[in-house]
């Protein structure tokens, strides 16, 4: 697939856990920097009416790295620690459909 590649998270964080939380996404997210080919940026993002729900997005080279970062040794340990300390989480795999500059 061409386009720009994307994972995606919505997180809701259970009260008291949002420093944790942080610690636990940004470590995450350096492993995934530091070890994973294909890797190019991602940030988290918090909303300003719920305080308690962010939105992550990773940027990939491709669709093949950024599935094998989710296959990669390490992922599911990461990715459950972060959704240990969260009331509700979902997440989704995205392809760039339109880009304004």
């Amino acid at each position: 697939m061409e386009g720009e590649h994307y994972a995606s998270g919505s997180w809701l964080v259970a009260a008291g856990n949002e420093d944790q939380f942080l610690a636990r996404w940004r470590a995450f997210l350096e492993w995934t920097r530091d070890s994973v080919p294909g890797f190019r940026t991602a940030r988290l993002i918090q909303d300003t009416d719920n305080p308690r729900h962010y939105i992550s997005l990773a940027h990939w080279d491709s669709a093949e790295q950024r599935a094998a970062w989710k296959a990669s040794p390490g992922f599911r340990e990461k990715m459950g620690a972060c959704r240990a300390l969260c009331d509700d989480m979902s997440g989704s795999d995205y392809t760039e459909a339109v880009h304004i500059a």
